[in-house]
């Protein structure tokens, strides 16, 4: 095997783990807000314990990607693939991290009903899951037209997120009594927020990756 040969094969590895990291963290996110929606508390906790799993991902592609540039040495494009890498399984590993989040939000409000039936929520969820998903095919294949799409879905995000907590302002200010559920479920909606902005930032980095320069999606 050439010496080019063998950096493309480590190179295939470090994307198959950032796939299956991405899929990792689309199922949390997806179990965890389901957790919410169904008062699961069972699945809020399998969504904690998932975390490990997540981190043990950010560590082997952090050990390919320092594998592959002490021995290969790699320069220009090939670098930056792999530097993007590490910032893209950081970003995924927040998200991964803010999935926690929702699932100890789940265990906080317990089995208290819900002040009302969940629509927005997991409206956020399946836009960020999918940002999730196609953050990492647009670095696979190297997809500019793709990664721009995140800014598009990034701002439908927030749209979402300024809707729930006018309405759920409204319900603190008609019912004090739901003041503690509703700031809860405006946390639950300022990570899905914070997750469409990491989803966005690996598609700023696939930018870069391709063009050399690093647009602001998120602006």
């Amino acid at each position: 095997m050439t010496k080019r040969q063998s950096f493309d094969s480590s190179l295939g590895d470090l994307r198959k783990e950032l796939i299956h990291m991405g899929e990792q963290v689309e199922e949390a996110i997806s179990k965890s807000v389901l957790s919410l929606k169904n008062g699961d508390l069972a699945l809020a906790r399998a969504v904690i314990d998932g975390d490990a799993s997540v981190n043990a991902m950010e560590e082997r592609i952090d050990e390919i990607g320092t594998r592959l540039i002490a021995t290969q040495q790699p320069v220009a494009k090939d670098l930056r693939r792999i530097l993007i890498a590490f910032r893209m399984a950081s970003d995924l590993e927040r998200m991964a991290d803010l999935a926690v989040d929702i699932a100890k939000v789940t265990l906080r409000i317990g089995e208290e009903p819900l002040i009302k039936p969940l629509v927005d929520i997991p409206r956020m969820a399946e836009i960020v899951q999918r940002m999730t998903r196609e953050s990492i095919e647009a670095y696979v294949n190297e997809n500019v037209d793709l990664a721009y799409r995140m800014a598009k879905m990034d701002d439908d995000v927030d749209q979402l997120h300024s809707q729930i907590l006018r309405e759920l302002f409204v319900f603190m200010v008609e019912n004090p009594k739901t003041v503690n559920q509703s700031l809860l479920i405006c946390f639950v909606s300022r990570y899905l927020e914070r997750m469409a902005d990491h989803a966005t930032n690996i598609g700023e980095s696939v930018v870069y990756l391709v063009r050399g320069t690093r647009p602001d999606l998120n602006a």
